[in-house]
């Protein structure tokens, strides 16, 4: 624990920087000795003789001797430096006022004593500042005036922090931007009267542009929907296009398969009759020996109910079988050529037996 005795005015400048008095003891007039907690969120940076003494006080009780040491507060915790009404002129020429830049920014404990030493305790004021003031006339002097108060107005704090940080990396290591905000710029009235028909005249423009392709949409909807239903239709008919061939398919396949049953059938038929024939004539040719041709022969006549014999035969027969037999040889005579015509066994045999009768 150590005291710190501060004058009249630093006890006061001491409460402004937030320390908590508890106890005020006067020593002599415009001396007192305070016993005070300072909050950690600040450094003490000390002074005596008017040099800067290396290691400045952290919170906690200290004691400073009046007129010979002197102190100034430095916050090492996040604080907002607000710059107002900033200047800034477009690559047009027309100047527009900033309201109000605020630079939100941090201060790391070890790098107080370089920073103070080098800029002063109100470094804010160097690095800060002066320097809003330069980069941002230097962006307002690379843009036009659109660009500045509406195409990239969105961009100005970002380029303001980046920039910022990049100077401080160097000139400052340890002082930290965390982020920039950025008012809307003030333009003149006649400006900003005809930014507003500008921005009427585009608002008419998109809300033409939104209506052409709400029209467009609509008849693309309309082309799509007309294209699917032709896509269906055509499919419909390709399926009852597939669906006849393979129907016509069928048929020929059951029409074929008729044909080859009808065919084998056929065959079958022709073969079984072609084999009884063929058993037949080998079976006739085993059968029809001359004794059994005589005996088919004697046959015949034992059938007859009449029998004639002599040189000729009757040109009458009142039996109905000699009308049937002479009407058959009478047939039989007119077919056959002159040549051919020759006497039965069974006539030759007759005549024979009349002639020997």
């Amino acid at each position: 624990m150590r005291l710190q005795v501060c004058s009249d005015s630093d006890a006061r400048n001491m409460e402004q920087v937030n320390c908590v008095t508890h106890t005020t003891v006067a020593v002599t007039p415009g001396i007192f000795i305070v016993f005070s907690i300072c909050l950690n969120v600040f450094f003490i940076c000390l002074s005596r003789g008017g040099a800067l003494l290396t290691s400045p006080s952290g919170p906690g009780y200290h004691i400073m001797l009046p007129f010979i040491t002197t102190f100034k507060s430095v916050q090492t915790t996040l604080q907002t430096d607000e710059v107002k009404n900033v200047p800034c002129g477009t690559s047009g020429g027309v100047m527009i006022y900033i309201d109000r830049i605020e630079v939100v920014n941090k201060l790391a404990p070890y790098a107080v004593y370089d920073i103070v030493r080098n800029y002063t305790a109100d470094y804010d004021k160097t690095l800060i500042f002066n320097k809003i003031h330069h980069e941002l006339n230097q962006f307002c002097s690379a843009h036009t005036l659109q660009e500045v108060y509406i195409e990239l107005f969105d961009q100005i704090d970002e380029n303001l922090k980046l920039a910022l940080q990049k100077d401080l990396n160097v000139m400052a290591p340890g002082l930290t931007i965390q982020a920039v905000r950025v008012t809307k710029p003030k333009i003149p009235e006649a400006i900003r009267r005809n930014f507003e028909l500008m921005e009427a005249e585009k608002t008419k423009l998109l809300i033409a542009a939104q209506k052409q392709k709400v029209v467009e949409k609509e008849a693309e909807t309309d082309r799509k929907k007309a294209l699917i239903e032709a896509e269906k239709a055509a499919q419909v008919a390709r399926i009852h296009y597939q669906q006849k061939i393979m129907e016509k398919e069928t048929e020929k396949r059951i029409s074929e398969i008729e044909d080859a049953a009808f065919l084998a059938r056929e065959k079958a038929k022709a073969d079984a009759e072609y084999y009884t024939a063929q058993k037949l004539a080998d079976s006739n040719k085993l059968k029809l020996t001359p004794e059994y041709l005589e005996l088919m022969k004697y046959q015949a006549i034992a059938a007859n109910s009449k029998l004639y014999f002599g040189d000729s035969i009757p040109g009458v027969f009142l039996d109905s079988c000699a009308f049937q037999q002479a009407d058959l040889r009478t047939t039989r005579k007119t077919n056959l050529p002159p040549q051919e015509i020759q006497e039965s066994p069974a006539d030759s045999h007759f005549k024979t037996k009349g002639n020997t009768g």
